[in-house]
């Protein structure tokens, strides 16, 4: 599938509503304008990434990412099935990200995940079923809602980005705590989504993509 260029359409209304609501999204949202959220289009794509991204930075993750793509014609279902566990480690995937991303592919390619209509779920619906498989806790599951989807108002509050960005922002560098965090996002509903973002955006100028 293509990737989604276009600008999620609730984006513009998004920002307008953050910037009179939050005093910090208000001067950071202006400096920081851009088109938003960029989706694959793909569902294993963005589970697949997403599980090659747990617990490393998102530098690190793009270059495992890239080697990985390398391994295999087109990432699909059936090529990573396909493909010698070995060879996955060379592209710098741990034993047990190899496990869950065969373990994925499977679901997708012999498990019907390829057929889930998932645009009529809402979103805990959706992080409960995902989360049943093997290696997608809540923050894949969430990081799918935000980069597959384009959901609204997600905020994943287990995401070291998002509370860096808030310890950033709103603490003055002071580490925060996941109550302190979900308190801040509070503020951000029902476009918790965007302005995760802008918090992502604010450490870093590339944009995040899954």
């Amino acid at each position: 599938m293509k990737e989604d260029l276009a600008q999620p359409d609730y984006w513009e209304e998004a920002c307008a509503v953050l910037m009179k609501q939050d005093r910090i999204l208000k001067k950071l949202i202006p400096k920081l304008q851009d088109r938003g959220i960029i989706s694959r289009g793909d569902p294993f794509l963005t589970l697949a990434r997403s599980i090659v991204g747990q617990q490393i930075s998102v530098a690190a993750a793009q270059s495992v990412w890239n080697r990985f793509e390398a391994l295999m014609p087109k990432v699909t279902p059936k090529s990573v099935i396909d493909l010698d566990p070995q060879l996955m480690r060379t592209a710098g995937l741990s034993f047990r990200k190899i496990e869950y991303v065969k373990d994925l592919a499977d679901h997708f390619q012999n498990q019907g995940l390829s057929k889930v209509k998932w645009h009529l779920q809402e979103d805990e619906a959706i992080i409960k079923d995902l989360t049943a498989i093997r290696g997608i806790g809540r923050w894949t599951a969430e990081m799918f809602l935000i980069f597959n989807l384009k959901r609204p108002d997600v905020a994943p509050l287990d995401d070291v980005g998002l509370l860096n960005g808030i310890s950033k922002n709103y603490f003055s560098g002071e580490a925060v705590t996941r109550s302190e965090a979900r308190e801040v996002a509070a503020n951000w509903a029902p476009y918790r989504t965007v302005a995760t973002w802008y918090m992502w955006r604010s450490l870093d100028p590339a944009p995040v993509d899954y």
